[in-house]
C-alpha cells in the first residue's frame, strides 16, 4: 500500500481520540538533536468538528484484535486496514518536521497481535527518532494496558507524554461496550508513571537520570455514550488527579459511528455543550479549588446547561453573595462568577493602594457583566439590582443563547434544567430586562 494512501487511513482512524497536549515540558538537555518541546513551537491546527491537533497524529495500526462497540477501529467493523512500520512513522515525522508542518508526534495504535507486540512496535518506533535521528521534539504517545511494566517503563524514558484511556467512566459501562478489555488492566499503568515520577521528584539518586515522562500523563472518557450522570464522570475526573497525579483528562463527546444496540442512537447529535461543561467543571477543580461534591450534588447531578458551572453554584448558594472584593481572600474572589486568578491578583494587588470601586474592576480583568451580580465594593452594589437567583439567571442567559440552547438535541432538557423551567425563564427575562440594562 502506498505511504500516502496509510496516512489517509490511519489519520483519520486516530482523529477520535482527543487525550493530546503540547504544553507541560520545556527542557531540551539533549546535545546534537533537532526539534524543540517549547510549548510555543507547536503549531496547532483544527479539525472540521473544532478539535485542536497540535501534532502529527497517527495510529500505527487500526487493525485492531478487540472489539470494542464504540470504536471505528474494532475488529467486526468493515473498513480499509492498514499498518505502519516503525521506521515509517519515524521517516514521516522527520519529514514533516523539517518542512516545518509539525513540531511533534502524537502516536497511538490498535492492539496488534497481542498487548506486548504493540508496546514493543512504538518503542522501537521511539527510538529510531530519538536515537538514531536525534529528535528532541515532543512526543506523546499511548501506553498500552496490560502491557508488560518493563516495556512501559522503557516506553515513558522516550516519550515527553504518556496517556492511558479510560474511555467510559464506569466499570460496568467498560466491561457491557469493551469486554475485550481489563478494567483493572487501565488503571495499572497509570499507578506505574505516577509511581516512577514520583520516585524522580523524591530520591536525589535518581534526579540525574533520563527524565521519565517529564510531561506527566492524561487520559480521556468518553462522554455521552453511557448513563452515567455529570457527577459521577466529574467525581471520577477528581479521584484521577488526586491519585495518578494526572495532568489533564479530556472529554470527548461520544460521535456515534457504529450502528449497534448498545449503544445511542446514530441520529441523536454529540453532547458537545455537555462535553464543553465537564472542561469548564474540570478547570474549577484544577486552578479555583473547588471540590466535585461542590459542582454538582447528589440531588442535582447534572449540569445547566444554560449555565457555566460557576455561575450554576454561584446562583445556588447565593446566600454568600455579595462579596466585597476590598476584603475578601483570594479564595473567595475566586468563587465570584467573571474573576479568574488573573484579576483575583490583580484586584489584591490593586487594593493595597486605594479604595475600589465598581467602576475598576473592568481595568482589573473582571468580566463584570457577570462578576456584577455577585460583588460589592465597600458595601456598595449594582444599582437596581433584584437579590432573586432566578432573576440573576434570566440576566445572564439572553434571549439569543437560550433560542439557540433551546434548539440544540444535546440531552434531555428535562434531566439537565435544574434551577427553572421554559416558562419562568420567558417571565423573568421580559420582567428583569430594565433592571439588567
Amino acid at each position: 500500500m502506498e505511504l500516502s494512501k496509510k496516512i489517509e487511513i490511519l489519520a483519520e482512524s486516530a482523529k477520535y481520540d482527543v487525550s493530546c497536549s503540547s504544553s507541560g515540558v520545556t527542557e531540551n538537555n539533549r546535545q546534537g538533536t533537532v526539534g524543540s518541546t517549547a510549548a510555543a513551537g507547536i503549531c496547532h491546527s483544527f479539525t472540521p468538528d473544532g478539535r485542536c491537533v497540535s501534532l502529527l497524529k497517527l495510529l500505527l495500526t487500526n487493525a485492531c484484535i478487540f472489539d470494542c462497540h464504540y470504536c471505528i477501529n474494532r475488529k467486526s467493523n468493515h473498513i480499509p486496514r492498514a499498518a505502519f512500520t516503525p521506521r515509517e512513522v519515524a521517516d514521516l515525522t522527520m519529514d514533516f518536521y523539517m518542512r516545518n508542518y509539525i513540531e511533534g508526534l502524537f502516536l497511538s495504535s490498535a492492539i496488534i497481535q497481542n498487548v506486548d507486540y504493540t508496546c514493543e512496535l512504538l518503542i522501537e518506533t521511539l527510538r529510531i527518532l530519538r536515537h538514531e535521528k536525534g529528535f528532541r521534539g515532543y512526543i506523546h504517545v499511548k501506553a498500552i494496558p496490560g502491557a508488560d511494566e518493563r516495556l512501559i517503563q522503557e516506553l515513558g524514558f522516550l516519550a515527553d507524554r504518556m496517556s492511558v484511556n479510560v474511555e467510559l467512566p464506569s466499570r460496568e459501562s467498560l466491561q457491557l461496550l469493551a469486554p475485550d478489555k481489563d478494567p483493572l488492566a487501565l488503571y495499572k499503568p497509570m499507578k506505574q508513571i505516577a509511581t516512577v515520577k514520583q520516585q524522580q521528584r523524591l530520591l536525589p539518586a535518581l534526579r540525574k537520570s533520563p527524565t521519565f515522562v517529564p510531561a506527566g500523563q492524561s487520559t480521556q472518557m468518553i462522554i455521552g455514550a453511557t448513563p452515567e450522570t455529570d457527577r459521577a464522570i466529574v467525581k471520577i475526573a477528581a479521584n484521577l488527579y488526586g491519585k495518578y497525579d494526572l495532568k489533564r483528562v479530556y472529554y470527548s463527546a461520544y460521535i456515534p459511528v457504529n450502528n449497534d444496540s448498545l449503544l445511542p442512537a446514530v441520529t441523536t447529535d454529540p453532547p458537545l455543550l455537555r462535553e464543553h461543561r465537564l472542561y469548564q467543571a474540570d478547570w474549577l477543580m484544577r486552578f479555583y479549588k473547588f471540590s466535585a461534591d461542590e459542582i454538582l450534588t447528589e440531588e442535582k447531578p447534572n449540569f445547566n446547561l444554560y449555565l457555566d458551572p460557576k455561575a450554576n453554584w454561584a446562583v445556588q448558594h447565593y446566600e454568600q453573595f455579595p462579596v466585597d472584593v476590598q476584603t475578601a481572600s483570594y479564595e473567595r474572589l475566586l468563587r465570584i462568577p467573571g474573576i479568574g486568578p488573573k484579576s483575583a491578583k490583580n484586584i489584591i494587588k490593586a487594593r493595597k493602594y486605594y479604595q475600589l470601586q465598581l467602576s475598576d474592576l473592568k481595568r482589573l480583568g473582571v468580566v463584570v457583566k457577570r462578576a456584577q451580580y455577585f460583588v460589592s465594593c465597600n458595601q456598595q452594589q449594582l444599582a437596581g439590582l433584584i437579590r432573586d437567583p432566578e432573576w440573576i439567571i434570566a440576566s445572564l442567559v439572553s434571549s439569543k443563547q437560550y433560542n439557540t440552547l433551546k434548539n440544540l438535541n444535546t440531552q434531555t432538557t428535562s434531566e439537565q434544567l435544574s434551577l427553572f423551567d421554559v416558562e419562568k425563564l420567558a417571565h423573568h427575562q421580559m420582567s428583569g430586562k430594565a433592571g439588567s440594562s
